[in-house]
């Protein structure tokens, strides 16, 4: 199943909605927000063959993952490590799949906590990647390729990917299927409703730009709220939230590329502190979240 519409509208995911107000217009995409339930969706996504084009090596997908010697490389690697800092206080070792895996980095760190761990990763080259260097158990496609039967796993994981798949309650659905009963679900995503991503779409507008959005990859925006409401959808009881902010760099650019961007520069001087503050007050750009099957 692909996003849905009736007569051009789109249907919001989470409750079938077709009302829904603007939000902001970002390379010609269209965040919406559902006026039912609060879910952001793009609501004029690309076509499946585009979306799909653009995660394979020769749309430069994280190609400079599959470089050990990269800045993206170490990076990435500090990220896994946060990850696995997260599942490790919501879980216990056992069998454990990463949807959405890339090139391997969170699983051969599990791995080593004393995870049982396999992954299932759409992009062909990060798939190989994690294969050859790592030796993990890797499936390409996405979540809807594993064949492992139901109730296999302990621990799903969905390390910022439900932000870029086009029907998250059939993946929320599949995941909840393929748990065993009282299984966590560990998942993190982009949070449209922190501090920083509310407070620069008042300005958003007038400046026309908003970084916190990021289509045509990210397809929805997640908030605490619209997440853990798809989640009780799906069969889940909800747990824990970790708040963080998404790395300064990410969101405003490097030191050297400010230097040369007067006008990126002070945007970063005015709302890097409200990112980076984000979190004490329970409101990051960017949150984890843990959910048991029921």
């Amino acid at each position: 199943m692909y996003m849905s519409s009736i007569n051009g509208q789109a249907i919001c995911n989470a409750c079938g909605s077709t009302q829904a107000k603007p939000v902001f217009t970002k390379f010609d995409f269209d965040l919406v927000e559902c006026a039912q339930c609060g879910l952001a969706y793009i609501a004029n996504p690309p076509t499946p063959d585009d979306l799909a084009a653009s995660y394979q090596s020769d749309a430069d997908y994280h190609t400079e993952l599959h470089d050990p010697a990269t800045p993206q490389f170490a990076r990435m690697t500090r990220v896994a490590a946060k990850h696995l800092e997260v599942v490790r206080r919501w879980t216990q070792p056992g069998r454990l799949l990463d949807a959405g895996c890339s090139t391997g980095l969170f699983l051969d760190q599990a791995r080593t906590a004393g995870y049982d761990v396999e992954g299932v990763e759409f992009s062909r080259a990060s798939a190989d990647f994690a294969r050859g260097h790592f030796g993990l158990s890797v499936t390409d496609g996405d979540i809807h390729a594993v064949t492992a039967a139901p109730e296999s796993y302990d621990t799903v994981t969905m390390f910022d990917v439900i932000e870029h798949v086009p029907d998250p309650m059939r993946d929320l659905a599949e995941i909840h299927r393929l748990l065993k009963p009282g299984g966590t679900f560990v998942v993190s995503t982009p949070n449209i409703d922190g501090i920083f991503p509310r407070l620069s779409l008042k300005l958003a507008k007038a400046l026309d730009y908003w970084p916190h959005p990021e289509p045509p990859h990210h397809l929805y925006q997640f908030s605490v709220k619209t997440l853990s409401a798809m989640l009780a959808k799906a069969g889940f009881e909800t747990g824990p939230v970790h708040h963080i902010n998404i790395d300064l760099a990410y969101s405003f650019g490097t030191l050297s590329t400010l230097a040369r961007m007067p006008k990126r520069a002070a945007y970063a001087l005015a709302f890097a502190p409200v990112a980076k503050i984000g979190p004490w007050f329970g409101s990051g750009d960017w949150f984890y979240m843990a959910a048991r099957k029921r």
